[in-house]
């Protein structure tokens, strides 16, 4: 048996060919697995579970309740999708985990989540996650606006977020090594896989004197980035979009 692990597809009927590749996977491929996890930001931005409709999500969310039925399914939230709460679970049959959730991964002690906790050195995304992501209260009143007031503050937020990296260094976006040692020694693991950054690679750490490793997912905008592991090991695949 094996187990697939995504993140950072971003839909949007703005992209139809990457719903039609996650449709794609999730018929052709994922009903073979014992197990798939979403780590974050699956759609471009989620403003409550009872706008999905009207953002055209009803295919996508049918789509992810068929293979929950079949395969057992979790769903990490990333910043664009923070805002699912248990209809989002009914709709599609996935369980939402915390972010830096620890599984057991064919035996390995592994830490998953979305990725956006370890980039400390971007202040503004650290603020925003403090103000708003983690912020039961805002979320609340946000959850209380009508949906086209969310739709519209949405928009705006993408705006600020694509003005804020037109503004500083691709480094500064990415993760710190000193908050990724943390997480390591936080949860006790040697093993980490997380997106956010869309940096698809391998990097490997000394930790406690022994070998670690974190496995950085990339994004769906050009190619589709699945992670797959069994037994013998992790291979990350990428298909053209």
């Amino acid at each position: 048996m094996h187990t697939y692990i995504i993140s950072d597809l971003h839909l949007t009927p703005e992209r139809p060919q990457v719903i039609t590749a996650f449709f794609d996977f999730l018929a052709n491929q994922a009903p073979s697995a014992e197990r798939l996890y979403v780590l974050g930001d699956l759609f471009e931005f989620w403003i409550g579970d009872d706008a999905g409709s009207m953002l055209g999500a009803d295919p996508v969310l049918n789509a992810m309740k068929a293979i929950s039925e079949v395969t057992e399914c979790a769903f990490i939230a990333g910043n664009r999708d923070f805002l699912v709460r248990e209809t989002f679970t009914q709709r599609t049959g996935f369980k939402i985990i915390e972010d830096e959730t620890v599984i057991d991964l064919y035996g390995t002690k592994t830490l998953l989540l979305h990725g956006d906790s370890l980039c400390t050195d971007d202040i503004v995304h650290q603020q925003f996650r403090a103000q708003m992501m983690t912020n039961t209260q805002f979320c609340d009143d946000f959850l209380q606006l009508s949906i086209a007031d969310r739709i519209e503050q949405a928009k705006q937020a993408r705006l600020q977020s694509n003005e804020h990296k037109s503004e500083i260094s691709m480094g500064i976006m990415d993760v710190t090594e000193a908050a990724v040692l943390d997480a390591f020694a936080k949860h006790s693991v040697t093993q980490m896989i997380h997106g956010h950054t869309h940096r698809q690679n391998t990097h490997h750490y000394q930790v406690n004197g022994g070998d670690a490793v974190r496995y950085v997912l990339g994004d769906w905008h050009s190619s589709n980035s699945i992670m797959r592991i069994d037994q013998s090991g992790i291979e990350i695949t990428n298909q053209a979009i």
